[in-house]
């Protein structure tokens, strides 16, 4: 088999690809990997894995892609993608030409020199990390570890765990890592939606346990993506992604905290926040919202104030974040209520509300964490009648947080269906949302993303939030 043409030659930050120490399982990894013969195993087909998986096998690898769910091994045998940023045929074409294959048999993973787990990490309840997606496969693989193999998480989680969980469970072998397996850590930096970036072309940073399995993951990487970016430890890479998420969730609880003030002293936070990004130095623009959504954002950040407990520092500016953000659907919900009462006498308990976008980002179908569905239960648990439209989601699925909502399915978006509402509420600006009609069609429209604004749609009946 002729390897399919990789992607441009690789940019890095710093060249070291001569280890330090030398191994024979190390030497004839590198030499499989530098060939493309090395056959890759990547855990968890989702929004992460899946692109990596096909990404890899476009680059000439062998792929297999692992997952516990047999629903989606039946819609990638029978070519078809479930995640926007794989195409039918760019799946079509890897599987064809033998390049990628899946399976829910993790007995496969024996037969993988490369294997990346890409797996959840969510909170529990407490707001404490969850890792027992990361611990369990952890154990799968190491049911089949042998000498030679290199083991890559990319799953978003605290400094430490590659090295004090994974390693450790695999050490349980009697396998040492930096001898005869390795390890390493590379954080994912998928954006669903954002088709102005894909997987190969968003920089990559790696780490590993050691300067064997370092070089191991930069010729790896390299190989796949155009940009690698090398750290000094996993500990390390695996706090570059809790910054750049803790980044975001600080900057938008600071808008979303503006907004507020700003409300109440009747100016408007989008006009501010447009003027303010003309300023082509020290200013960087986020946008206010109902609240977080995502796998990122609303978690991330509480895998380090989690950690911090340990050194027994404090992380105010997380905290807070976290708290300001997760008030925000309320904050939401009490818009309209108010507005109902003010413009029509009615209670929102004696009323009815069109949530418009259960996704949590717009032009995508992905709920994790949406804010929408706490929106939904809030209108619900003050007594008025909520549904929603959603062009990309047909049916709300099994959530832990949101059970009771499993199974309610969208709305038909027609003018009958707008008009038997009291109120629509703007959750998600979907660009593909009629808004023209929305306006025209219903009484009073709760607007938390600015879209009837940025369109030109500004009227008396629309309310900001």
């Amino acid at each position: 088999m002729v390897p399919a043409a990789g992607p441009p030659e690789p940019h890095h930050r710093q060249q070291n690809w001569k280890p330090i120490l030398t191994s024979p399982h190390h030497d004839r990894l590198l030499e499989s990997i530098s060939r493309r013969t090395a056959r890759v195993g990547v855990i968890g087909l989702g929004y992460v894995g899946l692109p990596l998986a096909v990404a890899t096998a476009r680059s000439g690898f062998q792929v297999t892609g692992f997952d516990v769910d047999p629903g989606k091994i039946v819609a990638l045998d029978a070519g078809r993608s479930y995640i926007e940023a794989v195409e039918d045929e760019a799946l079509a074409r890897e599987s064809e030409a033998g390049r990628f294959r899946s399976t829910t048999d993790f007995s496969d993973l024996g037969l993988c020199d490369v294997i990346i787990i890409c797996v959840p990490t969510p909170l529990t309840r407490h707001r404490d990390p969850d890792l027992s997606f990361v611990e369990n496969t952890s154990r799968s693989i190491a049911a089949s570890l042998r000498p030679g193999q290199l083991v890559v998480l990319e799953s978003t989680t605290y400094p430490g765990t590659t090295d004090g969980i994974v390693r450790l469970i695999l050490e349980e072998t009697g396998l040492k890592s930096g001898a005869d397996f390795f390890i390493g850590f590379s954080p994912e930096r998928e954006d669903p939606g954002n088709r102005s970036f894909k997987t190969t072309s968003i920089p990559k940073v790696v780490a590993g346990d050691g300067p064997l399995a370092a070089a191991l993951m930069e010729r790896f990487y390299a190989a796949v993506v155009t940009t690698v970016v090398p750290v000094s430890s996993n500990a390390t890479a695996e706090a570059v992604k809790l910054t750049e998420n803790i980044f975001r969730a600080v900057n938008i609880a600071l808008v979303n905290e503006l907004k507020i003030v700003y409300d109440a002293m009747g100016i408007d936070i989008w006009e501010v926040i447009e003027a303010a990004k003309t300023k082509p130095f020290g200013y960087m623009p986020f946008y206010p919202g109902p609240g977080l959504g995502g796998h990122c954002i609303p978690i991330d950040p509480f895998y380090l104030t989690w950690k911090s407990r340990e050194y027994e520092l404090p992380t105010r500016f997380i905290e807070l974040a976290g708290e300001i953000n997760s008030a925000m659907p309320r904050h939401v919900v009490a818009r309209p209520a108010e507005a109902l009462d003010k413009r029509e006498g009615k209670a929102l308990s004696r009323s009815s509300v069109l949530v418009v976008g259960l996704a949590y980002k717009k032009n995508v179908p992905d709920i994790r964490e949406s804010p929408s569905l706490k929106l939904i239960e809030l209108i619900e648990e003050r007594g008025g009648k909520a549904a929603f439209y959603d062009p990309h989601v047909e049916e709300i699925p099994a959530t832990r947080e949101y059970m009771a909502l499993k199974g309610r399915r969208s709305v038909v978006f027609d003018e009958a269906t707008v008009r038997s509402f009291d109120a629509v509420l703007i959750a998600t600006d979907h660009d593909t949302v009629d808004y023209t009609g929305l306006a025209g069609w219903s009484p009073l429209i709760v607007d938390t993303r600015n879209v009837f604004a940025r369109r030109g749609l500004a009227a008396g009946h629309i309310v900001k939030a």
